[in-house]
């Protein structure tokens, strides 16, 4: 069940192109209070199931799936945009409801067998998921599940993410 923190969310029209709302977290973060809950809630399903990796794509997933991987006492793996990591990388190209982009991950980011907990801030298309599950499966993985803090059940995003677990703490109709 969510939280008051959910009223930190706001929208933001026409962002960053005409006909998208973007949901705009600062708010939640930076209210300690609504932070705090907000992990809780995101990391709740997960807690009972052998985490050791928390992977999130930048820029707003590195912010709560960082805390979610202290919470779960689990490693972090950044999954950054096209050309931000120094070293040998796996890529993922997907598409979101504005464009095209890429995923990046260090070759070694990921021990094989490793059970790893995807979290981000919006599930919208799918397309970031699908491409964030297809890195961890790449370098060796095994997917534990997806936690987001906003679901946009409308865009049908869940469609691209097969059987994984899928947890949000707040689902948008």
């Amino acid at each position: 069940m969510a939280g008051d923190w959910q009223l930190l969310i706001r929208d933001v029209p026409d962002f960053p192109r005409a006909g998208i709302v973007f949901k705009d977290i600062t708010p939640l973060l930076a209210d300690p209070a609504g932070l705090r809950s907000c992990v809780d809630e995101l990391v709740a399903p997960f807690e009972n199931r052998s985490v050791d990796l928390v992977a999130a794509p930048e820029a707003r997933g590195f912010v709560v799936g960082s805390m979610a991987a202290v919470r779960l006492d689990a490693g972090f793996v950044p999954l950054r945009k096209r050309g931000k990591l120094p070293r040998e990388t796996l890529h993922a190209d997907y598409e979101l409801e504005y464009g095209s982009e890429r995923l990046e991950m260090h070759t070694d980011a990921i021990v094989d067998g490793a059970r790893v907990l995807l979290v981000d801030d919006v599930l919208a298309t799918g397309g970031t998921a699908a491409a964030s599950a297809r890195l961890v499966t790449l370098g060796g993985g095994e997917l534990v599940g997806f936690s987001f803090i906003v679901e946009l059940a409308f865009l049908d995003g869940r469609r691209q993410l097969g059987r994984a677990h899928i947890a949000a703490a707040v689902t948008v109709e």
